[in-house]
């Protein structure tokens, strides 16, 4: 029978362990240490050593002892838990950046807490900034109650207010706002998108749905370069903080020029698959062409696009209506529109040899991106082509199976069903919201999983997405058992879909997501073992120690002999 993990798919057979007569001596030895290496074929070892950014043995303390010399950099970590690097499969590394030095409104106990913050965070304002950003989330409210614009227009006056949900698919503007970008009760709704009117006048309340964020977006001065590479440090800290040595990102062609110059000033601590707009996909074609991929710390990874909006903003694409707004089953997102742009696109980038990943949340969206990928599969030259679906939330049975039979990567971040989890009944009804996060029947199913955050969506922690994986909890603490605990997954599997699948969704299995002689050097040590810990103790567990490439990038073992 197989086991879980091999079901997944997600551990690889092992390399080389050492060498009896090292060439030369390493750059880094750790030893004293329970290190789990994600290689089927050995599992456990006690010691590895680096040369440059590769490990060149993993195994017993005997192994890797002839790797020591004079000059050797030598860690004890105590019998610490070492696991491969954390792979984060879907990031916003930048505006994460970003969210750590603005206004963060998710905590937000009230509408009026809500207000009063952001009238205070404007009055700190220069004249003529504008304050955007924010993570709200109105679910966390008594009654959910969408914001509206005039709840914070006297606190604000003359500053232009444009914050965002923190799905990112829904944002509230101020009357200002509005005004800067012309709109009113008479604007259209655009394509992918809408504007909310208050149901007696038709005025625009403030609240604005995917496509129609453009409309404001598109008036926001841009960021300067100090800005960025502000964000990003602070993104790198982040990531280095948390045990994750790479991302793959949702990459805007503004934060392209940020992660090389932190590239060439030898600062980029994180690894970096980007991935830019499907909608723009022969710029990097072209940049490919010209220069190359890049290098296993920065490439270019293909394209991302968006097939629906999400259930917070409930504009996430399902065959039949909310069960909470019943005039409503969605939107198709505006790279759907003209229709069959997306399928066009998507297909020339296959063409080119190019990684294609969309996103989609509603069972309908899933279930038509599954028949776009189909077909452009069946039409284009067979390849090795992993295409991707970012989130794969809500899956219909026949959905789960077809992830498999395309060879299509579910790529997927639990730490939101512990958040979704507390209102998507109320918003699908008891039946349809069964298949939400099906971890388990997608794994059954032989579909590979790769896991991540959505960062700033959620915290970048990946501990606490093993968590979610594993228990199925949800913030509220309603379900001490789990939210649909029949798709609840083993630490072990949870654990491979965060390095070793999000390696695979990425072309990199070769090189990491698990620790073997021949890979890079990425690798963390934790505060406790998830593999034994109880479930309601694996979201507290931490990074201690962080290393990519052989460079430790962040040290708080403490005790940890040298």
């Amino acid at each position: 029978m197989r086991t879980f993990v091999g079901i997944v798919g997600l551990v690889l057979m092992a390399g080389a362990v050492g060498a009896e007569a090292p060439p030369r001596a390493a750059d880094l030895v750790v030893r004293n240490a329970a290190i789990w290496t994600g290689e089927k074929a050995m599992p456990e070892a006690e010691a590895l050593a680096v040369v440059g950014e590769r490990l060149v043995a993993v195994g017993t303390a005997a192994e890797v002892t002839p790797w020591i010399g004079p000059a050797t950099k030598v860690l004890d970590l105590g019998g610490r838990r070492v696991v491969p690097g954390f792979i984060d499969a879907h990031t916003h590394f930048v505006s994460g950046g970003f969210a750590l030095l603005g206004l963060d409104l998710r905590h937000t106990a009230s509408p009026v807490e809500f207000a009063r913050r952001i009238g205070e965070a404007a009055a700190r304002l220069p004249p003529g900034r504008w304050l955007h950003l924010g993570a709200w989330d109105h679910e966390v409210w008594p009654g959910s109650p969408l914001p509206r614009r005039d709840w914070i227009d006297a606190a604000t006056a003359e500053v232009p207010v444009f914050l965002d949900r923190l799905d990112g698919h829904m944002g509230l503007a101020n009357s200002r706002a509005l005004a800067l970008a012309g709109i009113t009760k008479a604007t259209p709704d655009p394509p992918g998108g809408a504007i909310d009117r208050d149901p007696a006048t038709g005025e625009p309340t403030g609240i604005l749905r995917d496509a129609a964020m453009n409309l404001v977006y598109s008036k926001i001065p841009a960021f300067t370069d100090g800005e960025y590479d502000a964000a990003l440090a602070a993104a790198l800290a982040e990531a280095a903080r948390v045990g994750v040595t790479s991302v793959q990102d949702i990459t805007q062609w503004e934060e392209v020029s940020a992660f090389e110059r932190a590239r060439h000033r030898g600062e980029l601590t994180v690894r970096v698959y980007m991935r830019t707009p499907l909608a723009s996909w022969e710029r990097q074609r072209d940049l490919v062409r010209a220069g190359g991929r890049g290098d296993d710390r920065l490439r270019f990874g293909g394209f991302k696009a968006y097939m629906d909006g999400s259930l917070g903003s409930t504009t996430a694409l399902f065959f039949a209506p909310y069960a909470d707004a019943p005039g409503s089953s969605g939107l198709l997102a505006d790279d759907w529109f003209p229709e069959g742009i997306l399928q066009k696109r998507i297909a020339g980038a296959d063409r080119e040899g190019f990684q294609v990943s969309v996103h989609a949340i509603g069972e309908r969206a899933n279930a038509m991106l599954l028949d776009l990928f189909g077909q452009v599969a069946a039409a284009n030259p067979v390849r090795d082509r992993r295409f991707r679906i970012e989130h794969a939330q809500h899956l219909r049975p026949q959905e789960l199976r077809r992830f498999a039979q395309l060879g299509v990567i579910a790529s997927m971040q639990p730490v939101h069903l512990a958040d979704d989890g507390r209102w998507a009944e109320h918003r699908l009804g008891p039946e349809r919201v069964n298949g939400s996060y099906a971890f388990r029947s997608l794994a059954l199913d032989g579909a590979r999983l790769a896991f991540g955050t959505d960062w700033p969506v959620a915290p970048l922690d990946p501990m606490a997405g093993i968590a979610a994986a594993v228990g199925r909890r949800t913030l509220d603490g309603r379900n001490p058992d789990g939210w649909i605990p029949g798709q609840k997954i083993p630490a072990a599997a949870a654990l491979a879909a965060y390095t070793a699948g999000s390696a695979y969704a990425e072309f990199a299995e070769a090189d990491k997501g698990t620790l073997a002689a021949g890979r890079l050097a990425d690798f963390v040590a934790l505060s406790a073992d998830p593999l034994a810990a109880p479930v309601e103790a694996l979201a507290g567990i931490r990074a201690e120690l962080t290393v990519v490439g052989g460079r430790v990038v962040r040290d708080a073992t403490g005790g940890a002999k040298r």
